[in-house]
């Protein structure tokens, strides 16, 4: 009979809120949101590059520069070393962007470079102008030295290294490994249960609230337990978690997919060269390196163990803050309760960011442990490796702490539930729990 109605009241909360026009909206609108994060920025690099060129005045008193400067995409380059610097500063031309000003050369063949504009100088002409002038002054220096072939020397003195890493199993063969690959599955995976424990456990507690505030509970109550209600409406509201996720996840791939098909997406991978030359080299291989690590990582593994922490995470946290809701009469006094309950959330989300580059330091090892945070922290640890007993006593105890927090919850949710006018202090709440 028990089990009827948790299911009754779990079909109820999960049907009243799928129906509503919030969902509906949220749910399209969401991968809408998604999948022009994903495409923006690759459009609007493709549609500035159409803007008209902008003019760059270079008064160049060291007489070396010119010929290193290039035209770029969306300005070009004049030169005039006799240009009166002073009246163009007084009546600065509409047609130009900016003027730049080199210095002469001083004693250690440097030089001085400044520049002048109405507006913002772009970052982009700020880095190409740097990587110019930078250029005709290491060909300077290189000439003072007078060293017969001392060109080819620097070239063939300059070295680059790239670490291809692997990983060795316990009969000695290896995998591919790239550590870019292992930080997004982990950061991923550990954030994701961090934004949806404490958007969806909000709503429960929400749910809660309204209910008791409208005294709809008190009708409901009449038929079933408050243990009852409570566990039906986390589980209802879990389920709903469940269903948004999958339908995000599908809508945005089938959008970027059909953008794809419209959009000549080729045409936005075209990089300026002088943006290229301002980031570190990667290797040509370096996108089949990531794939081929990311079909390495015990992928199916990674999921059944993010199901798991999920569910639990969810189901622990959602008992508290379905406490905190029959504790309070409206939102505004959950504050003083809640906080308890984002604390250790939070210090989970650091922990997490810290073990991304530190797997197997004391404090992601008991992060990692310790149930309010190790939904995250272990997360963030898993691609990267973790010994059987570790995964085993984390999960053990979060499963415990669960059971126990459900117990502690549904104390403080039967008397609160029923409660009205009176915002409840922490220490009544710990009384209720010891009733």
């Amino acid at each position: 009979m028990q089990k009827s109605k948790i299911f009754l009241i779990t079909s109820r909360e999960f049907f009243l809120r799928v129906r509503k026009r919030s969902f509906i909206l949220m749910t399209i609108l969401t991968p809408l949101l998604f999948a022009s994060l994903m495409i923006l920025p690759s459009l609007i690099m493709f549609l500035s590059t159409e803007e008209s060129d902008k003019e760059i005045l270079v008064i160049d008193h060291s007489q070396i520069t010119e010929p290193y400067f290039q035209e770029g995409k969306g300005f070009t380059f004049t030169f005039d070393a006799n240009a009166n610097l002073e009246k163009l500063k007084k009546e600065f031309p509409q047609q130009l962007h900016a003027i730049v000003e080199i210095s002469p050369l001083d004693s250690m063949q440097n030089v001085t470079v400044r520049s002048y504009s109405i507006k913002q100088l772009s970052l982009e002409s700020k880095m190409a102008i740097e990587k110019y002038i930078e250029a005709a002054l290491v060909e300077r220096k290189i000439d003072s030295y007078s060293i017969e072939n001392l060109r080819e020397i620097i070239d063939q003195v300059k070295s680059s290294v790239t670490i291809k890493a692997f990983t060795l199993s316990q009969d000695g063969g290896e995998k591919v490994s790239v550590v870019e690959a292992t930080m997004a599955i982990s950061y991923i995976s550990g954030f994701l249960i961090f934004l949806f424990i404490f958007i969806f456990g909000s709503m429960v507690m929400r749910g809660v609230i309204e209910e008791k505030s409208n005294r709809v509970v008190e009708v409901i109550l009449s038929s079933v337990k408050p243990f009852e209600l409570m566990m039906g409406k986390i589980v209802g509201v879990g389920l709903v978690a469940i269903v948004q996720f999958t339908i995000w996840i599908v809508l945005t791939l089938g959008i970027v997919t059909l953008l794809q098909l419209f959009i000549p997406m080729e045409s936005f991978t075209e990089i300026d060269p002088n943006m290229v030359a301002a980031a570190p080299e990667l290797s040509q291989n370096f996108v089949e390196e990531l794939l081929g690590a990311l079909l390495s990582l015990p992928l199916m593994t990674i999921l059944l163990l993010f199901i798991f922490y999920f569910v639990f995470s969810y189901l622990l946290y959602g008992a508290l803050f379905a406490a905190v809701g029959s504790a309070v009469d409206n939102e505004s006094d959950t504050q003083q309760l809640v906080f308890p309950i984002t604390i250790p959330l939070l210090v989970g989300l650091f922990i997490m960011i810290h073990t991304l580059q530190h797997p197997d330091s004391a404090i992601s090892y008991w992060g990692s442990i310790i149930p309010f945070t190790s939904p995250m922290v272990m997360m963030s640890r898993i691609p990267y490796g973790v010994p059987f007993g570790e995964l085993l006593l984390s999960m053990a105890l979060l499963l415990l702490t669960f059971l126990l927090m459900v117990k502690f919850s549904a104390k403080i949710y039967r008397v609160g539930i029923l409660m009205y006018g009176k915002k409840p202090s922490i220490k009544e709440v710990i009384k209720w729990i010891k009733y």
